[in-house]
């Protein structure tokens, strides 16, 4: 993740990157659909180990088509419509988590919401399943209040983590971090990790899935984020035994292409060894949930 230090005033500044940039417009899009979330994958793999099968778990926002391109295309669209509504065309830069734009930070600052205790940009009417995209236009627009932090004194998305990846609220360490580790990392994982990985093969949602806010988030039916078929609890062996040329066809247009094979098949076997282990082909202990969302006491 060296590159993220690459460039820390065009990071700090989106100017660097648009000079003539007046307004940022950022959008939120959920992707919270009705399938299950992490904690209630055990009825599933209680399924699929009736027939002998050992499961995964692949995070949420890669069960579908990836972000990236669906997200940019309606961006594309939105920033078109800007143009008719200026009545000439405004110079503008678009981004979707493919550029030096820090879209949390500017999401909290237009109003989306804030940045929560697990990092994440939390939505009082989204909750923190969301995509963001950002439009730099060199056009000034009204500007909305800044987000207020709402978490309160819950930590239930810094206890729940099985690695320890927050040492404190709002700071998370890639390093310790089951996303990080299950797609960015390349090699292997330090071995006193493995077991917290679980069945994790792509991604985490588990601080996610405990927020308070996410408790009542709004059910998308886009047709680009519902599950692909076998993307939400994939059989182990059936990942495991993928080569270059099914590992393409599988998740063609999908976030999980970003882990690579290699990667995919480590997490595979990690996860393979943790259920044979008796660690956690389950889910790890999530707490008690608050029935209504907002700050716990």
């Amino acid at each position: 993740m060296e590159w993220l230090a690459r460039d820390p005033a065009r990071r700090a500044d989106p100017r660097h990157s648009l000079p003539a940039a007046r307004t940022a417009l950022v959008a939120a899009v959920g992707y919270d659909s009705p399938a299950p979330r992490t904690r209630e994958r055990s009825a599933s793999a209680d399924a699929a180990a009736a027939s002998g099968a050992v499961t995964g778990w692949i995070s949420r926002y890669a069960w579908g088509d990836d972000y990236h391109n669906w997200l940019t295309r309606r961006l594309r669209k939105l920033a078109r419509r800007i143009d008719e509504h200026v009545g000439q065309p405004v110079a503008g830069k678009l981004y979707v988590d493919a550029g030096p734009v820090m879209e949390k930070p500017l999401a909290e600052r237009a109003g989306l919401g804030w940045i929560g205790k697990n990092a994440c940009l939390i939505s009082p009417e989204l909750g923190s399943f969301v995509f963001l995209g950002v439009i730099l236009l060199a056009v000034e627009l009204p500007v909305d209040e800044p987000g207020v932090d709402r978490c309160g004194t819950c930590r239930a998305c810094l206890d729940v983590c099985p690695t320890a990846a927050f040492p404190e609220p709002y700071v998370l360490d890639a390093r310790r971090c089951i996303s990080y580790l299950t797609i960015e990392h390349r090699g292997e994982i330090p071995a006193e990790l493995e077991a917290g990985i679980g069945a994790h093969v792509f991604g985490c949602d588990l601080c996610q899935d405990v927020c308070p806010w996410n408790r009542r988030s709004p059910k998308s039916d886009d047709p680009h984020v519902m599950p692909r078929p076998g993307n939400e609890s994939p059989d182990l062996e059936a990942l495991l035994a993928l080569d270059e040329e099914a590992f393409a066809a599988r998740f063609v247009g999908s976030p999980v292409k970003r882990t690579k094979l290699a990667g995919l098949r480590r997490n595979a076997a990690i996860a393979r060894a943790n259920a044979e282990r008796g660690g956690d082909a389950e889910t790890p202990a999530l707490g008690k949930l608050t029935d209504e969302p907002g700050p716990v006491s």
